[in-house]
């Protein structure tokens, strides 16, 4: 085959010119030369450093809990006397109407809570008696008793609260704030992702992925027993000296390719080869709780060496505390349909409760301590609510469950520019509907950017010719959640 000549390009094999064919129009030819640019710019500048923010942040880092499957809010915190009082009446046809649900047909049964409530803290924050250790931290949060989301099945509704999109292959929230803030520790990931319970979320990894933006901001997941991170230890036969020369050779490959190409991913390949090398030191002793003192583990409930959702909060403070940005904690088992007795509203979630709210409450108070808690803005919930009447599906059973239900829910945050001890939004008496001041997954998002000081219509990502954000083409600020 005859070499084919571009300009100065010599291109002598036809794998050669297929790579390069594309380049040839002058679309092509003009988003190359963006590229180029775009590619010789980060490489300057590494794509984790700090970067300023659109104004001035109350937050400097997240530390979100999610509780896959979604917690029965009006067994914790949404306390309806009049649903007690009707429980085991037929849902009035009127609010049925027009509605879907994931498991339920027919005419349901009204269900009020067997929990017990009472008012906490200087506000009277109501809750129940299934979170105990949160009572002590009514004075802390924010709860937001009005949120909404447009999901009913579990990853869909996860997918659209962390990425904007009920499907898979938008950027993550975390993802969104590394991209826009970098990270203050370069020796660690900006974004870390902490599972519990044994389960992924429902939505997967593209719960903390970085969707089409640079993976560099993607999350990292890191496991509290055994190795930190798979695969970031040495293999067999190779020493740290060994290591660093090979990184070496595979950066200057990398970088001809910047200078050919001027990707972005092939800067992000650069810039996470050496995020590897330097986690090496750094991730094995951030993640060591046994470093800390006795009575801060106790506080937690926590046990060095395992692997659980108390590990994960003590390793979420210690992970900020050294600069990561955003920490993501999934804990799977929250979804309490109940089908067994594990999963319904009594004894499944007291049971749950006890392994979650002592570790939370903990992380609070310690992060108040400290000093972090006012620019570390701390977020617990789920992806949707529970019905306010029975699962049609167990309704024989002994066992008490409701089912999914997407138009009303509560969560809480603390810390990072939020009121403290202050509740917004409600639902109606039988707690169907949201009766004030709703606040849509989109206002959330965009409330979470804002304390994180970005305009949400502004931190964009272009891609396929479209500027893209977190928020898609909604969401407001939900200003009065605001300290």
């Amino acid at each position: 085959m005859n070499p084919i000549l571009h300009d100065s390009l010599q291109l002598k094999t036809r794998r050669q010119f297929l790579g390069h064919a594309g380049q040839f129009s002058l679309g092509a030819i003009a988003m190359h030369a963006m590229q180029q640019k775009a590619g010789a710019a980060m490489v300057a500048d590494n794509p984790l450093i700090p970067k300023k923010t659109h104004f001035a942040p109350k937050a400097k880092r997240v530390i979100y809990l999610h509780m896959s499957g979604a917690p029965p809010h009006l067994d914790l915190f949404d306390y309806k006397p009049e649903l007690v009082k009707r429980s085991g009446q037929d849902c009035p046809d009127s609010i049925l109407k027009g509605r879907r649900f994931a498991f339920t047909t027919g005419v349901p049964k009204l269900m009020g809570t067997p929990r017990t409530f009472a008012r906490y803290g200087k506000a009277g924050m109501w809750m129940s008696d299934a979170c105990p250790n949160f009572h002590t931290i009514a004075d802390e949060i924010c709860m937001v008793r009005s949120m909404n989301t447009d999901q009913f099945n579990h990853a869909p509704a996860e997918l659209l609260l962390f990425t904007g999109h009920a499907r898979q292959g938008r950027p993550s929230m975390g993802a969104w704030a590394t991209y826009g803030l970098g990270t203050e520790n370069q020796d660690l990931p900006g974004f870390v992702a902490l599972i519990s319970s044994g389960t992924q979320p429902s939505g997967g990894q593209g719960c903390w992925g970085s969707g089409f933006i640079p993976s560099v901001y993607q999350g990292v997941q890191c496991r509290s027993k055994g190795d930190p991170v798979l695969f970031v230890s040495d293999p067999a036969g190779m020493n740290r000296a060994m290591r660093r020369k090979t990184l070496d050779a595979l950066q200057d490959l990398n970088q001809q390719q910047v200078a050919e190409f001027g990707h972005p991913e092939t800067v992000t390949r650069i810039a996470q080869y050496e995020l590897a090398f330097r986690m090496q030191t750094s991730v094995p002793e951030v993640m060591d709780i046994s470093q800390e003192p006795q009575h801060v583990i106790e506080a937690y409930g926590a046990k060095p060496g395992e692997s659980s959702f108390a590990n994960n909060c003590l390793l979420a403070r210690r992970l900020v505390e050294k600069g990561v940005r955003f920490v993501n904690l999934f804990d799977w088992g929250w979804d309490f349909h109940g089908t067994s007795e594990g999963s319904g509203i009594t004894t499944g979630l007291t049971a749950k409760m006890a392994a979650t709210d002592k570790p939370v409450s903990a992380l609070i108070k310690d992060l108040k301590q400290r000093g972090l808690l006012e620019d570390t803005l701390v977020i617990w919930g789920g992806e949707f609510g529970r019905t306010p009447f029975r699962e049609g599906r167990t309704a024989a059973s002994a066992v008490l469950g409701r089912d999914h239900y997407p138009d009303c829910y509560t969560l809480f945050m603390a810390g990072g520019g939020v009121k403290a001890g202050f509740d917004y939004g409600s639902t109606d008496e039988l707690g169907f509907s949201v009766a004030e001041n709703k606040v849509h997954v989109h206002d959330f998002q965009a409330t979470v950017m804002h304390l994180l000081g970005f305009d949400h219509e502004r931190l964009t990502y272009r891609f396929q010719g479209r500027d893209y954000r977190l928020t898609d083409i909604h969401g407001h600020v939900v200003k009065d959640l605001l300290a």
